[in-house]
C-alpha cells in the first residue's frame, strides 16, 4: 500500500525466444537497475497469461503492462494504449488460460474474478523484429527496441509517481512521436501532432 493508498502492478509480458517480443521482460530487466518506489509491484510474467491473470485480481488500483505490439508506428516508437476491459458477464465463452495475449489474459481475468478489474494501461513498443511462427526461435533485441527499452524505463520513472497520486491520470508521453491516450480494444491511436497511425 502506497501513501496514497494507491495499489500499481509494473507486469513485463513476452516471450525471451520471439526477438523483439522480450521488449517487456527486458523492460523489467532493466528496472532491476533503476528501481520503480518499493510500493510498486514490478514483475516480468514472461508468457504466463494464466499467473497475471490471477494477479491482476489480487487488488490493484491499476495495472501498466509493458509488451512488445505492432501498431504501424516507425520500430521502437513507444505508445501508451488503454484498452477497453472485458465485463466477464454471464454468458461469455470462457477464454483461454494459456498464452499471453493481453487482451485474452484481461478476458480471463474479467471470467474468473467477482469484482473489477484495474485499470490497465500498456506500455507498448512497436517491434522492428518478429519472427513468423513461434517455431522461429530469435532471441534477443532488434538494436532500434534495445534503445526503446531505457526510454520505457524512464517513460515509468516519470508515469508511475503520477498515477500513484492519481490513478485515473495518463500522462502524455515525453516524444512527439509517441502516442497516449485512451483507445477502444487497443485501436491504433492518433500520434501526437494530429498524423495517423495508419
Amino acid at each position: 500500500m502506497t501513501g496514497s493508498g494507491t495499489r500499481l502492478l509494473v507486469a513485463g509480458v513476452g516471450n525471451i525466444f520471439l526477438a523483439d517480443d522480450a521488449f517487456g521482460p527486458e523492460v523489467i530487466r532493466a528496472l532491476d537497475r533503476r528501481p520503480l518506489p518499493a510500493e510498486v509491484r514490478v514483475r516480468d510474467f514472461g508468457i504466463r497469461g494464466l499467473d497475471l491473470a490471477y494477479e491482476l485480481l489480487d487488488g490493484y488500483d491499476i495495472a501498466v503492462l509493458v509488451d512488445a505490439a505492432v501498431r504501424g508506428h516507425r520500430p521502437g516508437t513507444l505508445s501508451l494504449i488503454e484498452p477497453d476491459l472485458p465485463d466477464g458477464g454471464e454468458g461469455a465463452a470462457p477464454p483461454e488460460a494459456h498464452g499471453m495475449d493481453p487482451a485474452k489474459v484481461l478476458a480471463l481475468a474479467a471470467h474468473l474474478g467477482d469484482e473489477p478489474l484495474p485499470r490497465v494501461l500498456v506500455l507498448a513498443c512497436e517491434p522492428e523484429l518478429r519472427p513468423s511462427g513461434e517455431e522461429d526461435i530469435a532471441p534477443g533485441l532488434s538494436a532500434t527496441v534495445r534503445e526503446a527499452v531505457e526510454r520505457a524505463v524512464e517513460t515509468l520513472h516519470t508515469l508511475v509517481p503520477v498515477l500513484l497520486a492519481d490513478p485515473l491520470a495518463t500522462p502524455p508521453l515525453s516524444r512527439p512521436d509517441e502516442s497516449t491516450g485512451p483507445s477502444a480494444a487497443g485501436l491504433p491511436l492518433p500520434v501526437a501532432g494530429g498524423a495517423e497511425d495508419r
